[in-house]
This record gives structure tokens, C-alpha cells and sequence, in this order.
């Protein structure tokens, strides 16, 4: 037992924990406390740490430009000369000494003078030179996933991998921070979820890739409460985030594939077997992990069927990978698999043509034809055209002719010839080439308003609807003729009400019901959406979210501008390219005494946990609520998703994604094993559903309540709370960064409280904080802040693991000097933010013009100059482009600090810990949090 005698560090004492019967080690300057003998200094995790750059250099590189106020100097290999100056700005002596473990990483511009205690000014200077503490690299790349090591790594490495899976270790202990002394570090965001520690001898195998990776499928707590009554007192929502298809990057391992079609599923409960299963009877049984039924191993299990001798059930993928996909033998199969099929509904009124939309998309399509899908060949594609009639193509294969079938009466769709309406990619290619080139000509006069949308969704359905597929749509103005027209319900009047939710849900039954018909023969909707008026996306995307499909909003596009047609041909084409898995069930499987209690994304649920998805985009998450039913008797509990379905080459299968947990019935367990990104994902999602059953003030309020909650109970169960509790506001180190993604949340464009939100662009925020992976949700509603006028020399240029990236700063304009450059992200959009007293070297530099008063704010094309700054603002840029997974490819807007004020603020809201119109800055909400928790707590 540890006792105050011991040598603790400067700052450090020791207090009598009498419940507990130990001492209880308080920090005094942060009120701090932990059990563990405080050491010396803190160490950095190293089990998937983000890599950190080399310590600052003292000398300087050969060459670099200092963009401060007034100066334009270039310095060339001025190190010895400069002696222990940084770009001529001289560094204070104590803050040199300053040991690189303790050092502060903020300055006190994140709040008033003052605002958090213990905080230490350090300068902020303009200069290409290192900054004073560690740099991550890569840091933004939210939620990535820990290192691949492959087969061959050194033995040190996956003994760390190891480590994640809990072989040997002890249970993880709780290192409690004070958030009104702990101010908000983006870094914390790079890190990996808390430890999975399984109890010894849990996996049957040694496999480093026995668990799932948290890009697959991760939990809202890494150690599951024992009993509901546990987790109810925690008061954190246990919960699964499950996105079954992600893209692939470079360097990650593909998805093992178990071509035998040998499948071993538990009899009674029809667990796919995986490595938490035990080997029994001489290995020739295996005991379920879910439900402990005895199984028999099939036969042909320890037979290699490729080599036709006895094989090795040690090596089997499923034994060793938490991630595997199965071929499916034939009693998987309803009927034979089914070939990809896109029907593409066009629209074609005076609006889509005008705007350039048309002659985007047929380049589009024309250009991408050979990524789409065709493997075995058998891919099937049709065009349909419309505005207020129905525009069919007849494409007879081996020509290159084409004919159009007008059908006016779009009351009673008909189909005009039953052939060649939907054609064989291959075959009819040409034809299909030929059409494409002329389908902007064809309306280029057309003069027509308004849109039969509805009629042409009837259309693509008859068409495809004994098949199934995938229907993409293009429009441009709100349907108003035919099936599920809509009128313009934009009432400005009502926005920020509690009416405002009413604009959010459908305005039309057809939507809902159509999408429902669609769901059940297996076909799939994405909408692309083009107008610049009012165009109801919230009743347009109930086909996307019921069918597994997708939205895609394009505000006010007009291919004119080159970044709209680029941002779109980008998006539309790598939706084409997109390998997507068609008629598809999911069903979410759990160990005893847990029951999987509501489903949120997008698709159908046939029965009670049976989620229908005609055809799976990849980079779709789903989250899934659980509850504990039972009191859970196991050391660990397995959790399992199977998704069954067709790939678009033409092969039964099944992708199974596998991760085990350890009980506890320890609620310090359960707090330090929280997931503060799985956590904030869950609560997106719930908020959403909220402000459509209920009002956005509700969903609001909900998601503020649950942090509250989550904050009370640490309180009252994890600090003794003695004199001096009420000074504080406790929570563990793992959620520190719980309550400022809270805040991003509720002041995201989907719930945020506003009179100024168009219901359209409400709407379609919300679509992507239901379907975004966490990798993705997580700068969408907490941004990525750089500074590029005085970024570390590495950053821009290329290291091990790619282009590197800026140290991100904490969210406030307190950090944004007048003479600097910056960039503000958030996964759709970039703004690249510049200073009215930015130096002309600067500006041309990067913008290649002479001054700031001739820059021109607004969507932009950076220029690619002959100068290395230029070069390594482009590479970031870039590097934000692509890091993320998903189709987006957001747009660039340059922000003058005294430019258009609606783009200043759109910028600026970004930035979510100032103030904002009546939403709090962090520093109000966290003492809000505080008033909440301590009065919540003396009743």
C-alpha cells in the first residue's frame, strides 16, 4: 500500500481514501487526483500512439520565408548567425529549459485572461520554425486506425498488439482531469479507443487481428457493466457503431476471404464460429462464445480443398481475423445472384440544363464507364431523362444508335418497349457512349419547367424491379407534377420555433411508401440535388435513408464555376466506381443477457432485428443501441455483425465482423474503458431521430441531459467529495474531449438552435450526421483548425506516413492573428482564413498576387506556384482532400478577415469554442456544466 512517506513529485499530496482503504494522490494545481504513485513526469502512451515528429532542431532550414507583420526577409542558412533565435524572435529563457514532457500546449488565447488555471503564456510568433512541443503527425486523421503490422513484424510490435487484446494484463485504471484546468487538446482525437483487456486464454488463437478494428465496428464502452443497474448509474450509453464496408487505404490488409464455403455456425444461436469460441472433445466440437452450445466441426474444416490434403485449422482466417467474409454456399441464396443494375434518372428541365448540370453529368458518366462495376459482365445500366414527361433511351446492342421514346402521361408510368431500355453495359456500350455525348444537346433549348420526378421513379422501379439495383437521380427543382410533388413549405417565419421539426420530416406518404416498395425488391435510391431555390431535401432523403442509399446536396450549383463541376464529377464519379454490395441483410448478433434495442442509419427494419439494405454503400455507419437484459456471468461477452449479400461481380457473401469485450463490475472500469468518439457518434445519431419525433429544443436539451448525467455520476462515484469538490468539474482522462464534441454537436447545422438555417441545408446536415463513419463525423462536428504562416518546417512535406500535417490548435478566433494564414476544416468544406495585415510576400506567395486588398474571397482553385510554401499549402490542402474515407471532396473558400460577412461567420462557426449568436463559448458551457453537476448533486 502506498503511503505519503513515499517520495512524490513537486505539486503532488497524498489524502486517505476511507471507503476504498488507500491513498488518493491529488495534483494541486489542476485538482487532479489518481491512485497510482504520481512519477516525475508523464510518459506518452506508446501501444498505437500517433507518431510524433522529431523534437524541434535548433538550426534552422536552408531556406525559409517569415511571414510576420512587416517583414518579408528571406533567411538562408542563417542558423549559427541566429543563434538561439527562432526567426529572429528571441524564445525566453525558462521557457527553453522547459522539460518537453510538462510543457504547456496551449497559450492563454483559448479563453479570457485567466480562464483556465495553471495555463502558461508562452509567445506565438510568425516564423517557419519549430514550435515548442511535440508535433503529431498525420494528427488529424480522426479516429485512424492503429498501425497494420504484417505477419513478419518484429516481435516487439506485436507484443504491443497484444497488449491492446489484454493478454496478461491488469484492469485499466482511471487517471481523473478536471476540465476547468484541462483545456481542450484536438490531439486527444488522434488517439485510439481505451484498451481492450480480455481476460487471459479469452481468444483460441495469438493473432494480433483477433478483435475487431474500430474502424469496422467499436463500442461505446470497452468494458461492459455486469448488470443494467451498473451501467445505468455510469450513465453512458452502451451502444455499437458498425460501418461493415470501409474503403480500403494503401498499405491496409484486405478482408480475408474463406473460399470453401466451409461455414461453422453455432446450432442455436447461429454465431458464425470465430476465435473467442473454445475447441472441446478432442477438438472435435467447438463451444459457442455467445451462447455455450456444444457444435460439431464440420468435416471438410481441417481439409485444404485447394491443395486436397489435410490442412492446418490453426491458419483458418476465421480463427484469426475478427473481420472475415465467407462464400456463401447455395442454401444462402433466394435466388441466383442478382447483376449490378443502374437506372440514372436525369433531370433535364430548363433549371439542370441552364445550371450545366446535364452536360456535367453525361461527361461524368461517359468518363467513369469503365469503373463501374462489371466484372462478370453482366452489369446492366438504363438512362432515363425528364422534366415534365418521362424521356426513354432504346439502345440495341452492337449499334451505335439510339432512339427516344417520349411518354407524356405520367399518371399511369408506363414502360414504352420492353427491350433495350435497360442494356448489358458490355454489349450495348456504344450506343451508350454515343447517347451520353448527345443528351445535353438534345435539351439545350429546352425551355420547360418543372419536374415529374416522382413518375420517373415509378419508371426506374418498373424497369428494374424484378432484378433490383441501384437508382441514382439527378435534380434540380422540387417535383411538382405527378406522384410525390411537393410545394414549397419554406416558412421563414417558423424556423427557430417549435414548429421548425415539421420542415425536417416529409411533407408527401409517397416518399416513405415507394421507398418501402423499393426496400422490398431490393432496390436502392441516391439522391444528388442541384437547386438553388428551395428543393425539400428532408422529404427527398426518406428514399436514400429507407433504401441504403445516399445523399448528396450541391447548393445553388452551377458548372460555370469550375470548382462546382469538379467537386460534383468528383463525388458523382467515385459513386459510380463505388464496389457496392446489393441485396444485403444485417443482423447484429450478442452474447447472452444482451439485446440489441434500436438501430439508427439508413435502412429498412424487416423485423424486429433483421435491418433490410437493398444495395450497401461503402463508408455507411450504422449505430445500434444495446441493452443489458440479463446479469452477465462471463468474463468477456461477444458481439457479432453478419451482413449477407451479393457482390457486384456476382458472389454470394458473407462479411462477419466479430469483437469480444471484457465484463467488469467495476464502474471504474466501465469510465476508463469509455469511447468518447463512439459515445459523441451514438448521440448524433439519437439527437437526430429526436428532433423528428420530437422538437430540435428537445434534441438539444437530450444530448445536454446525457452529458450532464455522464458528469453527475463520475462526480458522485469516482471523486471524493470532500472540501474543494465543488471547484471542480471531474471526468476521466479518456472523455476529456467528451464535452467539447458535445458542444460541436449542439451547435452543429443539424440541431443547432438558429432562426437563420434553411430547412434544406438542416436537412441534409442531418443525413450525414446519421450515415458519416466516426472517422468522418468527428471533424464534421469538431473542425480542424491549422496555422499555415508559421507551421513546423515539416509540415507540407512528405514523410513516412504521407504528406504531414500542422499541430491542430484548439477551436477559437483568439488564436487567429492578423498578419496569419490558416485553415479551418470540417470534412465538406475548407476555408483557407487570411488576415487583413497579411504581408504582400504572403499573398503572393500563395495566391500569386501582389497584395491583400486585390485577393478575392470566396470559392476558389489555389494555384500550384514555383515556391515551396506555395507547394506545401497545396499538399495540405490536398492531404485534407483525401485522408478521410468517403466520396467527399470538399470545396476551397478563401476568407478575408474583413471580406463578405455571411462567409466570415459561416468560417468563423467553425470555430465552436467562442461564442456564437446565443450558443455559449466552451468556457460558459463547461461552467454551465459545472452549475448543472453541482446542483444536480446537492438536492
Amino acid at each position: 500500500m502506498a503511503s505519503p512517506s513515499q517520495q512524490l513529485p513537486p505539486g503532488w499530496a497524498a489524502e486517505w481514501d476511507p471507503p476504498s482503504q488507500r491513498y488518493l494522490f491529488i495534483q494541486a494545481s489542476t485538482g487532479r487526483s489518481q491512485w497510482e504513485i504520481p512519477t516525475p513526469a508523464p510518459v506518452q502512451p506508446i501501444d498505437h500512439a500517433p507518431s510524433v515528429s522529431p523534437p524541434p532542431s535548433t538550426t534552422h532550414h536552408g531556406k525559409r520565408r517569415q511571414y510576420a507583420a512587416g517583414q518579408t526577409q528571406v533567411y538562408y542558412g542563417a542558423g549559427d548567425a541566429l543563434g538561439d533565435q527562432y526567426g529572429g524572435l528571441s524564445v525566453p529563457q525558462q521557457q527553453q529549459q522547459q522539460p518537453a514532457a510538462t510543457a504547456q500546449l496551449f497559450t492563454p488565447g483559448l479563453a479570457a485572461e485567466g480562464g483556465f488555471a495553471g495555463q502558461q503564456q508562452v509567445p506565438q510568433a510568425s516564423y517557419y520554425a519549430p514550435q515548442q512541443e511535440p508535433q503529431y503527425i498525420n494528427a488529424p486523421g480522426f479516429g485512424q486506425e492503429p498501425t497494420y503490422h504484417p505477419p513478419n513484424a518484429p516481435i516487439h510490435q506485436l507484443t504491443d498488439q497484444f497488449g491492446q487484446m489484454g493478454m496478461g494484463q491488469k484492469p485499466l485504471h482511471l487517471t481523473t482531469t478536471n476540465l476547468l484546468t484541462s483545456p481542450p487538446d484536438p490531439r486527444e482525437l488522434v488517439r485510439p479507443p481505451p484498451e481492450i483487456r480480455l481476460p487471459a486464454n479469452a481468444c483460441i488463437t495469438t493473432s494480433p487481428f483477433a478483435n475487431a478494428d474500430p474502424s469496422y465496428q467499436r463500442c461505446t464502452i470497452n468494458a461492459i457493466p455486469t448488470t443494467s443497474s451498473m451501467l445505468n448509474k455510469s450513465k453512458i450509453p452502451l451502444g455499437l457503431v458498425i460501418t461493415p464496408y470501409r474503403t480500403l487505404k494503401e498499405g491496409e490488409p484486405p478482408v480475408p476471404v474463406v473460399t470453401d464455403t466451409v461455414i461453422a455456425r453455432c446450432r442455436r444461436c447461429r454465431t458464425y464460429i470465430n476465435p473467442y469460441v473454445q475447441f472441446i472433445d478432442n477438438g472435435n466440437r467447438w463451444r459457442c462464445c455467445m451462447c455455450s452450445m456444444s457444435n460439431e466441426v464440420p468435416q471438410l474444416f481441417d481439409w485444404d480443398q485447394i491443395r486436397n490434403q489435410p490442412g492446418d485449422r490453426w491458419a483458418r482466417d476465421e480463427l484469426n481475423h475478427s473481420v472475415v467474409e465467407f462464400v456463401a454456399p447455395t442454401e444462402y441464396m433466394v435466388r441466383p445472384p442478382q447483376p449490378a443494375v443502374y437506372v440514372i434518372l436525369i433531370d433535364v428541365s430548363h433549371t439542370a440544363v441552364q445550371s450545366g448540370m446535364v452536360a456535367t453529368a453525361t461527361r461524368t458518366i461517359l468518363e467513369n464507364l469503365d469503373r463501374i462495376p462489371n466484372e462478370d459482365e453482366r452489369t446492366k445500366v438504363a438512362i432515363i431523362a425528364y422534366d415534365i414527361s418521362l424521356y426513354f433511351f432504346s439502345m440495341p446492342p452492337g449499334t451505335t444508335e439510339s432512339t427516344m421514346l417520349v411518354v407524356s402521361d405520367v399518371d399511369d408510368v408506363f414502360l414504352p418497349k420492353p427491350t433495350d431500355l435497360l442494356i448489358n453495359l458490355t454489349e450495348a456500350r456504344q450506343s451508350l457512349e454515343s447517347l451520353l455525348g448527345r443528351i445535353n444537346d438534345m435539351f439545350q433549348d429546352n425551355h420547360t419547367v418543372g419536374s415529374a420526378m416522382g413518375p420517373a421513379l415509378q419508371a426506374g422501379f418498373k424497369l428494374m424491379a424484378p432484378i433490383g439495383g441501384k437508382i441514382m437521380v439527378l435534380s434540380s427543382s422540387l417535383p411538382n407534377i405527378g406522384a410525390g410533388s411537393l410545394k414549397n413549405r419554406e416558412d421563414l417565419k417558423i424556423l427557430g420555433t417549435s414548429k421548425e421539426s415539421g420542415l425536417l420530416q416529409a411533407a408527401s406518404p409517397f416518399y416513405k411508401t415507394f421507398a418501402i416498395e423499393c426496400s422490398r425488391a431490393q432496390v436502392s435510391v441516391d439522391m444528388f440535388l442541384f437547386s438553388a431555390a428551395y428543393q425539400d431535401v428532408a422529404s427527398l432523403a426518406c428514399l436514400p435513408h429507407y433504401t441504403s442509399g445516399q445523399t448528396y446536396f450541391y447548393p445553388a450549383f452551377n458548372a460555370a464555376r469550375s470548382e462546382d463541376a469538379i467537386k460534383f464529377a468528383h463525388e458523382f464519379g467515385e459513386v459510380l466506381a463505388m464496389p457496392i454490395m446489393l441485396e444485403a441483410v444485417m443482423r447484429v448478433r450478442a452474447s447472452k443477457g444482451l439485446r440489441m434495442a434500436s438501430f439508427h442509419g439508413n435502412f429498412f427494419v424487416r423485423s424486429t432485428d433483421l435491418l433490410a439494405m437493398p444495395a450497401v454503400p461503402t463508408d455507411q455507419s450504422y449505430a445500434i443501441e444495446i441493452q443489458i437484459e440479463d446479469t452477465l456471468t462471463q468474463p468477456f461477452v461477444v458481439m457479432q455483425t453478419a451482413v449477407l449479400h451479393t457482390t457486384c461481380h456476382g458472389e454470394r457473401r458473407i462479411r462477419v465482423i466479430t469483437l469480444a469485450l471484457p465484463t467488469t463490475s467495476s464502474l471504474t472500469e466501465v469510465f476508463a474503458s469509455a469511447d468518447q468518439v463512439a459515445i459523441t457518434t451514438l448521440l448524433a445519431n439519437k439527437a437526430v431521430e429526436r428532433s423528428l419525433t420530437h422538437k430540435l429544443e428537445d434534441a438539444r436539451d437530450a444530448v445536454h441531459q446525457r452529458l450532464v448525467e455522464i458528469l453527475s455520476s463520475y462526480k458522485s462515484s469516482m471523486t471524493s467529495a470532500g472540501a474543494g469538490a465543488n471547484a471542480q468539474l471531474a471526468i476521466s482522462e479518456n472523455l476529456r474531449m467528451l464535452p467539447v464534441l458535445v458542444l460541436g454537436l449542439l451547435k452543429n447545422v443539424g440541431i443547432r438552435q438558429s432562426a437563420q438555417i434553411p430547412p434544406d441545408l438542416r436537412a441534409y446536415a442531418q443525413a450525414l450526421l446519421t450515415t458519416l463513419p466516426s472517422q468522418t463525423l468527428i471533424p464534421y462536428i469538431h473542425p480542424t483548425f491549422f496555422s499555415l504562416h508559421n507551421m513546423q518546417p515539416e509540415a507540407g512535406t512528405v514523410g513516412e506516413q504521407g504528406v504531414i500535417l500542422p499541430t491542430p490548435l484548439p477551436l477559437t478566433s483568439e488564436r487567429l492573428e492578423r498578419h496569419g494564414l490558416y485553415l479551418i476544416e470540417d470534412g465538406q468544406t475548407i476555408f483557407l482564413w487570411i488576415g487583413r495585415d497579411a504581408v504582400p510576400q504572403l499573398v503572393m506567395d500563395v495566391f500569386n498576387l501582389p497584395n491583400y486588398e486585390v485577393l478575392r474571397g470566396g470559392k476558389t482553385t489555389l494555384p500550384v506556384l514555383d515556391n515551396d510554401f506555395s507547394q506545401r499549402v497545396n499538399a495540405i490542402i490536398q492531404k485534407t482532400r483525401e485522408m478521410r474515407r468517403g466520396v467527399y471532396y470538399p470545396h476551397l473558400y478563401v476568407v478575408k478577415e474583413d471580406g463578405e460577412p455571411p462567409l466570415r461567420l459561416w468560417a468563423l462557426s467553425c470555430l465552436i469554442q467562442d461564442r456564437a449568436d446565443v450558443l455559449p463559448s466552451y468556457q460558459q458551457f463547461i461552467g454551465q456544466l459545472k452549475d448543472k453537476v453541482n446542483g444536480a448533486n446537492n438536492y
